[in-house]
């Protein structure tokens, strides 16, 4: 097991149970105890976790995997997510791409669409995400607009009042939106203020909205709300969501796509 996956699985664990001790780390991970400390100081230097005598504590009440360590969880429910996203985007749209892994892998869907393969241009995309607009700029059949705004290191999404005076110019055809939670009273939502904030300005801008998202965040609330149900045009999520849920949803008005 390479290191960088060892610490995405130790991290996995410390968010799931809220502390680890070394001996316990070490004989999940079939790794010495040694190791297993090593980790623990080097993640407790870049502040991910807490390190205590003989384990280590989640960083904080609201603790946040960074992006590139939550790429390993649902991969083929969201690769399947983004495919039916991507098939709901029009030739010469300009669509709106949120930060995060569901969103991350809806632009790379775009990217195989061989209908998008040329054009001037064949998308016009606009984002608050570093990573999806450094992934997209080489692809010279795609106008890309980036937000202004502060990086976070977690999502690498610019977040901020600088990102207002680029949204408040333009508008969208389509927003594809990443959620931390989707409630059907509560409608959606996101666990950093900052994030919500601007995936509620792409949202009012947007002539629909899209939010991709797996099972697992349905039915379920986040700190800050993005939008309500009622702003939400469709849902796009997996086979993991149950009749009822979708039920429910397909009730408040959003129309419910499975992959």
């Amino acid at each position: 097991m390479s290191r960088e996956a060892r610490w995405q699985a130790l991290l996995e664990l410390l968010v799931e149970r809220g502390r680890l001790d070394v001996e316990g780390a070490a004989k999940e991970l079939d790794v010495s105890a040694a190791t297993i400390r090593r980790d623990f100081d080097q993640l407790a230097e870049q502040q991910m976790l807490v390190r205590t005598r003989g384990g280590a504590l989640v960083h904080g009440v609201s603790y946040e995997l960074p992006l590139r360590y939550k790429t390993a969880r649902k991969v083929s429910e969201k690769e399947r997510i983004a495919k039916a996203v991507a098939g709901l985007i029009t030739p010469g749209e300009v669509v709106g791409l949120t930060g995060g892994t569901t969103t991350t892998e809806v632009a790379r869907a775009l990217t195989l669409r061989p209908d998008l393969a040329d054009g001037a241009p064949a998308l016009t995309v606009v984002t608050n995400a570093l990573n999806i607009a450094s992934e997209l700029a080489v692809r010279p059949q795609f106008k890309i607009v980036v937000t202004g705004g502060v990086a976070r290191p977690q999502s690498y999404e610019l977040v901020g009042p600088l990102a207002d005076g680029v949204l408040d110019q333009i508008a969208l055809d389509v927003a594809v939106v990443g959620v931390g939670a989707f409630h059907v009273r509560h409608g959606a939502s996101a666990h950093d203020e900052g994030e919500a904030g601007i995936n509620r300005l792409l949202c009012e801008h947007a002539a629909r909205v899209v939010v991709a998202a797996d099972s697992t965040k349905l039915g379920e609330r986040a700190f800050a709300r993005i939008c309500t149900t009622q702003q939400v045009d469709v849902l796009v999520t997996d086979t993991g969501l149950s009749p009822e849920a979708a039920a429910q949803f397909s009730d408040a008005g959003v129309e419910v796509r499975t992959a």
